[in-house]
């Protein structure tokens, strides 16, 4: 194809009439296919509303994006070689110059992919990730989306420094190429069982009266814990039928450990994985309460000074 310019004739390198042509289509079809898709996700969330379903909005969405996305890849392919021997030469050509310069965006998409297929985690989920802890708020292709919480006191060393000291939400919005899951393991919270074994430590004297703190510790976490009545069966029926899962014990129990200054009570319950902080406050306000009451005081590695020596001031005549 040719333009006169200057009165000279001048032949663009490889665009020829056929060439405009497929360009043109491949435009049309780029801008139906972002149409469709909008008209799609307005369907999903027109028909699908409401906390309850969000696991059903993020899967008509992942279907969404996954049919444009090969929609246009079919049609494209479609336009550009209708030759099924140019086909074949065209995509070796062009999957080795991709295998070689989007590398690790390969790896995300295939991350994508193992994501989805390997049930790993959904949006709502609340996972560590590439050292990111959070809830999901959004998954696409190449990348992840995290709403970052803290961390508890025994991680704040770790990287990046945070400032909230507990699992709840710092207001940074994080984002983590899906590639992260071949690299690194994933921790998901609340998948497929949405509960948390926690404990609660806390340290008295020896000669304090150790069966009646072991009891207001017990009793506050009998009643801020998850008992196995209210659990839903199928929690567990789940995991025990996914995985090879042994019998755990779900009842709060007082655990003893001997240290050099104290004897450090343990009590471990199981709760939801949301709503921890609050659990853990309103246990440490009742077994305070319960301790003072009962007189019984907390062992720490502080020192009282008491008094101190007389001191005499002197003159040397």
């Amino acid at each position: 194809m040719g333009i006169h310019i200057f009165g000279q004739d001048v032949r663009l390198l490889f665009f020829t009439e056929e060439n405009g042509i497929k360009l043109v289509l491949t435009l049309a079809l780029i801008l139906a296919l972002v149409l469709v898709r909008w008209v799609l996700r307005a369907l999903v969330r027109l028909l699908v509303r409401g906390i309850e379903n969000e696991r059903a909005r993020f899967w008509s969405r992942q279907a969404v994006n996954i049919g444009v996305a090969f929609g246009l890849l079919l049609g494209m392919l479609s336009i550009w070689f209708d030759d099924p021997a140019r086909l074949a030469t065209g995509v070796g050509l062009v999957t080795a110059g991709l295998a070689f310069a989007l590398q690790r965006v390969i790896t995300a998409v295939a991350g994508y992919l193992l994501i989805l297929r390997g049930d790993t985690f959904n949006v709502g989920d609340r996972i560590t990730m590439g050292g990111v802890r959070g809830d999901v708020i959004a998954l696409g292709f190449i990348k992840t989306t995290i709403m970052e919480m803290g961390q508890p006191p025994a991680l704040q060393g770790a990287e990046p420094a945070q400032w909230v000291k507990s699992r709840q939400y710092t207001g940074r919005v994080v984002t983590v190429t899906n590639d992260k899951v071949f690299d690194e393991p994933v921790y998901n919270y609340t998948h497929d069982f949405p509960y948390l074994w926690e404990e609660v430590t806390v340290p008295i004297p020896y000669r304090a009266d150790r069966d009646t703190a072991s009891r207001i510790l017990l009793d506050a976490a009998v009643r801020h814990s998850i008992s196995p009545s209210s659990m839903p069966a199928e929690a567990l029926v789940s995991m025990r039928r996914k995985y090879f899962l042994r019998d755990t014990d779900l009842e709060p129990r007082i655990y003893w450990r001997l240290t050099d200054n104290w004897l450090e009570l343990t009590v471990r319950f199981v709760t939801e994985a949301y709503g921890v902080r609050d659990v853990k406050d309103q246990m440490a306000r009742e077994v305070l309460e319960g301790l003072d009451a009962a007189g019984i005081g907390i062992a720490s590695a502080t020192y009282e000074v008491v008094g101190l020596p007389p001191v005499r001031v002197g003159s040397a005549d």
